[in-house]
């Protein structure tokens, strides 16, 4: 496969899911070798590194890269869309600390890069071409497996001790088929979390419109509205389990940990032959085997 990098420039301005901040970030077009480059245009001498697994610090809620001074979180999305699209060298200005969260998914993303189009260029894409299966485990229920095949594969399965979201399967045999199949799954939370979080001083930026909000444990009508204040939401009935917004996808929690799960192997710094088999994944858990992949797989 050859390097790829977009024919033009392009510039999206959102919410921070975590600090709030309104957040612009403009994507780039690069020249061969460069790989995904963040640069924070706020910070005095514009610092700048290339977005791999080596430099993640963080993953509470999002996966968070940090070099120095500098950092940059909830990356995935964006690394998800140019990855899926075969984009292998971009510079991605941003003038705060964290990747606008937009609507929730890719598919903001993914649009613009397809509006502007792709750039062939004359270099091979480092490319790691699985030989034979391998296995991650934290101990904890999740799983991934990593086995030959003829081009990326990916198939992620989830089970959450919940009765409106429990066991679900994602599967996508092309990335051809990620602008339809996957890049509008969004982001999603359980309301049970909502408080802790932002207790936590996270989800300063979270709405219903950049989040699936899942509501399956019962509470009262008086904490409903506290937490519909909170979240500067319409009041919300707080008998009506189940999605407080119209699902895109019926396994859309799914999807879009697949969606997560690729961007976050974005971050391996390679192209991947091979297909990928996820149980319970998250950001924690992928960033994880993509550093070891790095350390252990991946000599180029």
């Amino acid at each position: 496969m050859k390097q790829h990098t977009i024919n033009k420039s392009f510039t999206l301005t959102g919410k921070g899911l975590h600090t709030g901040l309104v957040i612009t970030a403009r994507f780039w077009p690069a020249p061969v070798n460069t790989g995904i480059r963040l640069c924070r245009t706020d910070i005095s001498g514009r610092p700048t590194f290339e977005a791999l697994a080596d430099y993640v610090t963080s993953t509470s809620r999002g996966t968070v890269v940090e070099n120095g001074k500098w950092k940059v979180s909830t990356i995935e999305h964006a690394m998800s869309a140019l990855y899926a699209l075969g984009i292998t060298n971009c510079v991605i200005e941003l003038n705060a600390p964290e990747m606008p969260i937009l609507d929730g998914s890719s598919k903001l993303f993914v649009e613009q890069i397809l509006t502007g189009g792709v750039e062939d260029q004359d270099a091979e894409a480092k490319t790691w071409v699985v030989t034979e299966p391998i296995s991650f485990d934290n101990g904890k229920g999740s799983k991934l497996q990593i086995v030959p095949a003829d081009k990326f594969e990916v198939e992620v399965h989830v089970d959450y001790p919940s009765p409106i979201l429990n066991k679900q399967t994602a599967v996508l045999d092309d990335l051809s088929l990620f602008p339809t199949d996957i890049a509008q799954a969004r982001t999603f939370c359980f309301l049970r979390e909502v408080e802790w979080l932002l207790h936590l001083g996270l989800i300063k930026g979270g709405d219903m419109q950049n989040a699936l909000v899942i509501y399956d444990k019962k509470i009262s009508q008086w904490s409903m509205n506290r937490l519909s204040n909170k979240l500067g939401q319409p009041p919300i009935d707080a008998d009506a389990l189940g999605y407080l917004s119209p699902l895109i996808y019926e396994n859309e929690p799914a999807r879009h940990k697949l969606l997560d799960l690729i961007g976050d192997m974005a971050l391996t710094g390679v192209r991947i032959q091979g297909r990928l088999i996820a149980y319970c994944p998250g950001h924690g858990f992928n960033t994880s085997c993509a550093k070891q992949l790095r350390q252990q797989y991946i000599t180029l």
